[in-house]
């Protein structure tokens, strides 16, 4: 198949490619750095452009098989209007060109990004593909997002919205920032620790982005997380119990709030989301708990 990846140099975007490239596909990876910094590869063409604007870069969807959209700006820092702006138009206008590009009548497939922060501040309910979208800055822009992708379905393309939850793995991700602070003590859970986590392992994403793939019946969204819900609390101390570390230093809430503003509530926020649909499909997670996947990453 030849592929397409929007965002396809960064953490995930690069572990894709890696994989599909392996497996004898065709990627075309965009991203805004002037030149790729990693993968060589002769089935590899890489194109620097600006999704967020229509160009040159849209040639190449005409004759694509599939694409994977994982572009959009880092929520990983303080929140200002102008910020906020940017989260937004990264991720609506990105899929707008994307869908716009893509040709009628082909068998395509469309697997867009978007986030377990759909549902929003949900407490202990249990959030399977069902739930209603939340009401949120990020709730809005997840559900905004996924309406951009489902447009697509006007052409005949098979539209999958995946539902990230935090992507865990070796060199990247969450535990890139929780490891070291552990491992110096200096770790411990946020706010009361009580709120759900939702969590994915960087194999099980990509293992269930070539499920996607091979299965042509499944469509609509999917939540991509762990089967094994955890509460922050607990991922801490799984991580700790790894690094043979205490997990004594919690984050408070007001401080978090002070720190990062909105995006510090949405750290706080808890989304006990279940992959209900990637289940009843018959996909099969090879790291379904906290501790089987934070022992696989922290070993490596």
């Amino acid at each position: 198949m030849k592929i397409f990846i929007t965002g396809g140099t960064g953490f995930i975007g690069s572990h894709l490619s890696g994989q599909l490239l392996q497996k004898g596909h065709f990627v075309v990876s965009a991203g805004m750095r002037p030149v790729n910094g990693g993968l060589r590869h002769s089935n590899l063409k890489y194109i620097s452009a600006d999704t967020t604007k229509k160009g040159p870069w849209q040639q190449e969807l005409k004759d694509i098989d599939a694409v994977i959209n994982l572009a959009g700006r880092s929520i990983f820092r303080r929140w200002d209007e102008k910020y906020k702006k940017s989260i937004y138009e990264s991720r609506i206008l990105t899929t707008r060109n994307l869908v716009e590009a893509l040709p009628s009548g082909r068998e395509i497939t469309l697997c867009s990004t978007s986030a377990a922060g759909y549902y929003g501040n949900r407490g202990d309910d249990i959030l399977t593909e069902s739930e209603p979208s939340g009401s949120d800055f990020l709730a809005v822009v997840c559900r905004d997002w996924e309406e951009e992708a489902f447009k697509a379905k006007e052409k005949g393309v098979r539209v999958v919205a995946t539902r990230f939850g935090v992507v865990l793995g070796k060199g990247g991700g969450a535990l890139g920032k929780m490891i070291p602070a552990i491992r110096f003590f200096a770790g411990g859970p946020v706010g009361n620790g009580r709120q759900w986590f939702p969590w994915i392992h960087i194999e099980d994403l990509i293992s269930a982005m070539l499920f996607v793939f091979d299965n042509k019946v499944v469509s609509g969204p999917l939540n991509f997380t762990a089967p094994g819900s955890i509460r922050n609390a607990d991922l801490v101390k799984a991580i700790a119990a790894v690094l043979h570390r205490p997990s004594f230093m919690p984050a408070p809430a007001f401080l978090i709030r002070i720190l990062l503003g909105e995006f510090g509530s949405s750290i706080l926020a808890s989304q006990r989301v279940m992959p209900e649909r990637l289940l009843k499909f018959g996909f099969s997670f090879k790291y379904p708990d906290i501790n089987s996947a934070v022992s696989n990453i922290v070993e490596k």
